[in-house]
């Protein structure tokens, strides 16, 4: 068991597994969610998003991003459920509109170039008010779920919204985004403070509206070499861990298998893992501090039922105890729902 701080009593209490888990507490058999499993694999999911002319509308319409919330609690038996929603509703939010164009991805008409631009943000309560829809969407979920399982609340990490913010949308190189840590510096803590106090007003936010763990999606944190890691991912990461001590905490930085041992000193409780990470360095890296998620490769569930049975229990038995079962990323659109019945069922009839 990891110790548990007295503000998560609770969770060590909980009769959620997932919960009990998160929060370092001993538990009959990992729990399991899958990043995404709300989405395409789902044809519930998709006879839904139909009746939107858009992602965004859909997103924006609360009793649809509650209803796609729920679709996977109830078609796989997952152990907890993650609020339908996307990380790109905070620069939004704080003035820098974005499209989602089917098959490509988010794309931000204007980007962040110049201290004019950062000065031009709202940021902080201000901001975070304009995001009432995940707010109404979460607390109907609340009530839906009628306590069957957890509800997990979620945003972006600064750095990787200062990316897509500075970029314009996703990125082989991220090179404009990386280009200003070095070339403006002072410009770029200033963005990056404006996103993690609107980051930290929406995230109490989601806890007040039903939110039971917090988790803090670094998408790119793989793309800044480790000393740009430290300096201007993990500070602004401290500062949003720190202001939510109430709930459990998740930080998963992806391709960042090189700050496992800083994001093990953070004030969260679990770190989630991408599958270029073993769990022996895994929890050699991180001491035992934390609980770990993750983090069989989202390809394996594209393979046969047999196979997919083993790779998770080969999983499973690698890392033990102190684990929540999950994918190293999301769950891909066009994944085979039989894949992802057995990847949850392999987990929910482990002997433990």
């Amino acid at each position: 068991m990891i110790a548990s701080s007295a503000p998560l009593a609770a969770a060590t209490e909980s009769k959620h597994l997932f919960l009990r888990a998160a929060a370092g507490a001993a538990t009959e058999r990992p729990p399991v969610w899958l990043m995404r499993q709300a989405g395409r694999i789902l044809p519930q999911y998709r006879a839904l998003r139909a009746n939107f002319p858009d992602f965004k509308a859909f997103v924006k319409t609360p009793e649809a991003a509650a209803e796609a919330t729920i679709q996977p609690v109830d078609e796989l038996g997952v152990d907890a459920a993650i609020i339908f929603s996307d990380i790109l509703v905070v620069p939004e939010a704080m003035g820098l509109d974005y499209e989602m164009i089917e098959a490509k991805g988010p794309r931000f008409p204007q980007v962040i170039e110049n201290q004019h631009d950062v000065a031009k943000l709202i940021s902080g309560a201000e901001a975070a008010s304009h995001l009432t829809y995940v707010y109404e969407a979460l607390k109907i979920t609340k009530r839906e779920l009628a306590d069957r399982v957890p509800l997990i609340g979620f945003a972006g990490a600064p750095w990787t919204i200062f990316a897509y913010m500075v970029e314009g949308g996703g990125s082989k190189t991220f090179s404009k985004a990386r280009r200003m840590l070095y070339s403006q510096p002072e410009l770029s803590h200033a963005l990056l403070q404006k996103i993690t106090d609107t980051t930290i007003v929406y995230l109490r936010n989601q806890v007040e509206s039903g939110a039971d763990l917090i988790q803090l999606f670094d998408s790119w944190a793989g793309e800044l070499p480790p000393a740009h890691y430290s300096a201007f991912s993990v500070p602004y990461l401290q500062q949003i861990c720190e202001a939510l001590p109430e709930v459990p905490k998740t930080v998963f930085a992806k391709g960042a298998w090189f700050a496992l041992e800083e994001l093990a000193n953070l004030p969260c409780q679990v770190i989630g893992l991408d599958w270029n990470i073993t769990p022996e360095y895994a929890k050699k890296a991180t001491s035992g501090k934390k609980v770990l998620q993750g983090n069989l490769d989202p390809c394996a569930l594209y393979a046969d039922i047999p196979t997919i049975e083993k790779e998770t229990r080969k999983m499973l038995k690698a890392f033990g105890s102190n684990h929540i079962v999950n994918l190293g990323h999301g769950v891909y659109p066009d994944t085979p729902l039989d894949g992802v019945r057995a990847f949850v069922q392999t987990v929910v009839s482990s002997e433990w």
